[in-house]
């Protein structure tokens, strides 16, 4: 018998409380995604390549698990509290009908043990389809194509998920049912509604509404401007006011909801009773709105701006490149390395390859790897060997002169005083180039004699829209001087990677024809070998695997190389880092806030209840009190979730402020399309707890219209 009403009284709680076991089974999830991370295929390839990266990445996951078994430790409280208050009566006829209150515990631990052990087994098998699908899908979005794949299930994930949840809910659970226990029978059979708040003169409300919102504003512009970012003092102001000036604008919000009770139409239904419902909830419980905001706030800001650099990261940068090939590599001015720029007698051939390139197309040969790649060319990088005065061998005072004759902005001053430093820059041969261009599937560039073409790395090209001014200077074709020639520079811009990775990055340099290159250079420049695969191989083989098992044959010939490998580890990794942890902070978040904001609501409507069975007894129908309750969720809901949903928009953009490079922030337009895009997803999901809480509430109204026996 006593297990029969154990299960009973637990497949009925789940049943009235789908809210609360659903979003159990969603921190489980959560739990057993970044419990299980460093098992992942994904993570397993990231850790050859971006290892020190990825075990500081892994090292905050223990953090990341204390502070979420924190929140979740609150989220059950709450709601195992409101579970608890429901069956008050009830409990109280099971100790009035002779239970021992020890038996009444054990009852009550069976329940909660039960329906722990139904959530995790219903979770825990959900995590593991759910992890590896999440890792296909973050390999799929940088490139990496069909991996070879293989099911993993992370016991270390799912033990550690299992002790921390059951744990959790054993805290929450010997606290609140200490506190029943020690309730005498009849405060278990009676409601007692709670007290009234001692109330204080309109003007402080309306002070509190003003004071708060000038220092949520101030606290935005902080961040948004980047003074935020400056030091952890700034960061400390920035985040006290944001979070006093949110605590006290929903300490003020008595004032405008008053008004709105007396201004409002007063000839609705209920519209009185709905509003003091209303005002008198927030006031009992602006701390906690003020809190379940902030929460709401941060997982609106972690999930826009960690899906949104997570897309960027996956989009940015053209896969043209599979390898480059060098020797041993020198330090240029500029702090770049250059592969045997002027050493080991790396002296052009014309239009042929040096010793060095050569070399290494020798060495592959032999091994038998040269088939392997449908292309191998040189790419010919070198200086100014024809003027001794580094300081002025490159002077484009035409080109400097129209950009100061621009609108003034911060972009323009920015590539002046970059392009200032542009004395004695790199050349490029325009055959090497073109032939990089024909890899990459575009038009060839046509210079004509006494022309150069500018080029700059993309990473530097998308600082402050450098590539777009640039590229209107170059429409006039202004004069420059090279070592004392003239030439004519033409745009547009070029900004296609020189080699597969980083071995070479430049801020500024110059393409010239063949020719004028070979003068220029006296003969002696820099070279690379770079090599794109074999189409018919990259279409039978996952990315992964190709790399992979390439890069194992070409460690066997000693040869120094570079892989696309190595820039989609990158990538990967800036994917992973923002998306899974920000998606997995977002989602503890939304969960805990709406969570205790629904759990609040349904409290303080129970303690109500003596209020709408007196609109009952005075004729009010149960379709007139549903529509005025569901009136009520939406506004609880409605003033922390439109909060925080207005401050996303400012949250978002300063969170961009702060953590991006800045190449990233010339794409801020599109990824703040995508960060909203993000935030309306959540607001769907906002959607649906507020659902759920509806359901919860009519069905306690419904039974309210049940009359009452009269004893």
């Amino acid at each position: 018998m006593f297990f029969k009403l154990v299960s009973q009284n637990s497949k009925r709680s789940r049943k009235e409380n789908g809210l609360f076991f659903s979003s159990l089974l969603i921190s489980i999830l959560a739990f057993y995604l970044v419990l299980s991370l460093s098992q992942q295929d994904v993570m397993v390839f990231l850790s050859k390549m971006e290892s020190d990266a990825v075990n500081k990445l892994l090292a905050l996951i223990p953090a990341f698990y204390a502070m979420a078994l924190i929140i979740l430790f609150f989220l059950i409280y709450y709601a195992s509290k409101f579970q608890l208050e429901r069956r008050r009566h009830e409990f109280g006829v099971y100790l009035m009908l002779g239970m021992r209150r020890t038996r009444l515990f054990a009852m009550l631990l069976a329940e909660d043990f039960r329906g722990s052990v139904i959530s995790l087994l219903l979770g825990l098998p959900a995590a593991a389809l759910l992890a590896e699908l999440v890792s296909l899908v973050t390999a799929r979005l940088v490139g990496l194509g069909i991996v070879g794949h293989r099911l993993s299930f992370s016991l270390d994930a799912a033990l550690w998920t299992a002790v921390g949840f059951l744990l959790v809910k054993l805290a929450a659970f010997l606290i609140l049912s200490g506190k029943i226990s020690r309730q005498e029978i009849g405060s278990l059979l009676t409601e007692t509604p709670e007290g009234a708040r001692k109330q204080m003169h309109p003007a402080a409300y309306g002070g509190a509404v003003l004071v708060g919102a000038a220092c949520l504003a101030a606290a935005y512009a902080m961040a948004i401007r980047g003074d935020a970012w400056d030091g952890i003092k700034r960061m400390g102001l920035a985040l006290i006011l944001g979070v006093f000036g949110t605590f006290l604008f929903f300490w003020g919000l008595r004032l405008p909801l008053g008004l709105a009770a007396r201004l409002g139409n007063s000839n609705r239904r209920l519209h009185v009773f709905n509003f003091r419902q209303i005002q008198e909830n927030v006031i009992r419980r602006s701390g906690a709105l003020a809190s379940c905001s902030l929460l709401m706030l941060a997982a609106l800001c972690c999930f826009g701006a960690g899906v949104s650099i997570s897309r960027h990261y996956g989009d940015s940068g053209q896969h043209v490149l599979d390898y480059t090939f060098h020797g041993t590599e020198d330090e240029g001015p500029a702090g770049q390395p250059l592969g045997e720029r002027e050493d080991a007698g790396a002296k052009g051939q014309g239009s042929g390859e040096n010793d060095k390139t050569a070399a290494i197309r020798q060495t592959l040969a032999e091994h038998g790897l040269e088939g392997y790649f449908s292309n191998l060319f040189e790419m010919k990088i070198g200086h100014i060997g024809t003027s001794e005065d580094t300081g002025n061998a490159f002077q484009m005072e035409s080109a400097m002169s129209a950009l100061r004759e621009m609108e003034p902005s911060r972009a323009r001053d920015m590539l002046l005083n970059n392009l200032s430093y542009t004395t004695y820059p790199y050349v490029v041969s325009l055959g090497s180039y073109n032939q990089l261009l024909e890899a990459a599937g575009l038009e060839k560039l046509e210079l004509g004699a006494g022309e150069a073409a500018v080029y700059m790395d993309r990473e530097y090209a998308s600082v402050g829209g450098a590539e777009e001014l640039l590229g209107r200077v170059l429409e006039a074709r202004p004069k420059a001087l090279l070592g004392g020639e003239e030439l004519y520079l033409t745009g547009p811009v070029q900004t296609v990677n020189l080699v597969t990775d980083r071995s070479i990055t430049l801020n500024f340099a110059l393409i010239l024809p063949e020719e004028l290159f070979g003068s220029c250079t006296q003969g002696e420049y820099g070279s690379y070998l770079n090599g794109v695969l074999d189409k018919s191989t990259v279409e039978h083989a996952s990315l992964m695997a190709l790399f992979s098992d390439m890069n194992q044959k070409l460690d066997s010939t000693g040869l120094p190389y570079e892989s696309y490998l190595q820039n989609m580890g990158r990538q990967l990794f800036y994917m992973v880092a923002s998306s899974y942890i920000t998606i997995y902070l977002a989602i503890i978040f939304l969960i805990v806030a709406n969570t205790i904001i629904g759990v609040q609501f349904l409290i303080s409507q129970q303690k109500s209840g003596r209020r709408y069975r007196a609109l009952i007894h005075l004729g009010a129908a149960y379709a007139g009190l549903r529509k005025s309750a569901r009136a009520q969720i939406n506004w609880y809901f409605g003033i922390p979730a439109g909060m925080a949903a207005f401050g996303s928009l400012f949250g978002v953009r300063a969170l961009f402020t702060g953590i991006l490079p800045s190449g990233a922030k010339t794409d801020l337009p599109g990824m703040m399309a995508v960060s909203a895009a993000m935030v309306l997803a959540l607001c769907v999901a906002e959607f649906c707890y507020i659902t759920a809480v509806k359901r919860s509430s009519d069905r306690y109204l419904l039974a309210l219209m049940v009359p009452e026996r009269e004893e």
